[in-house]
């Protein structure tokens, strides 16, 4: 299956839509922002069908986590003409609320997803996961990214908070390595694929919807 689905015609009226004209680091620059404040960022939207995860249908739904979010970025840079790929880190949220620690049963979570721009032979790390709305109205600075270097989570938040911490570096991939992805996340976390006992552990917290890189 092909997850970043570049010729999707929604993908491609997605990048004719945001990224305007010009050079194109200001193109992606635009497409940057778009993906991250155009898709709601929901670190519950983890789905165990691979075809959920497709470009395209990530954008239908109007929301997704780390990963979704980047295939979707990945996906609109190269209708755009640009080289993309699918990264990957472990990061540790020092600011992981109890529902997701609950859920999620650690701080540090596995196979964290970015972007990588490859723009005039540099390589740029973009991070498009948390929206704009969310980030003002947690507390958390926008990731911004001026075309230069990487856009990756910021160590502190908005009030001195330690929030992020970078762990390791997976590399990255042409495409989304879905079953390699999943059998991480389930053994990591058997809780999220316990429909059950995620009921349980949602159902004992209150509405937790942030702070979480997935």
């Amino acid at each position: 299956m092909n997850f970043v689905d570049a010729d999707h015609p929604e993908i491609r009226a997605f990048a004719r839509r945001h990224a305007g004209r010009g050079e194109p680091r200001a193109r992606a620059i635009r497409l940057f922002s778009a993906v991250r404040d155009q898709l709601r960022y929901d670190p519950y939207s983890i789905s165990l069908l691979p075809e959920d995860h497709k470009a395209s249908a990530v954008l239908a739904s109007g929301r997704g986590f780390c990963v979704s979010k980047a295939v979707v970025l990945a996906a609109v840079l190269r209708a755009d003409g640009m080289s993309a790929r699918i990264g990957f880190a472990d990061v540790r949220n020092h600011l992981t609320t109890p529902k997701l620690r609950a859920l999620m049963g650690s701080d540090e979570f596995i196979y964290h997803g970015y972007t990588e721009l490859t723009l005039d032979g540099q390589t740029h790390k973009l991070t498009p996961a948390f929206d704009r709305q969310l980030c003002e109205r947690f507390g958390v600075r926008t990731l911004d990214w001026d075309g230069q270097g990487d856009a990756l989570f910021h160590p502190f938040d908005a009030s001195g908070r330690q929030h992020m911490s970078y762990l390791r570096d997976h590399g990255t991939r042409e495409d989304l390595p879905f079953e390699e992805m999943m059998q991480a996340y389930q053994q990591a976390y058997p809780l999220m694929f316990d429909p059950q006992r995620r009921a349980a552990v949602l159902a004992g917290h209150g509405n937790d919807s942030f702070h979480t890189p997935h």
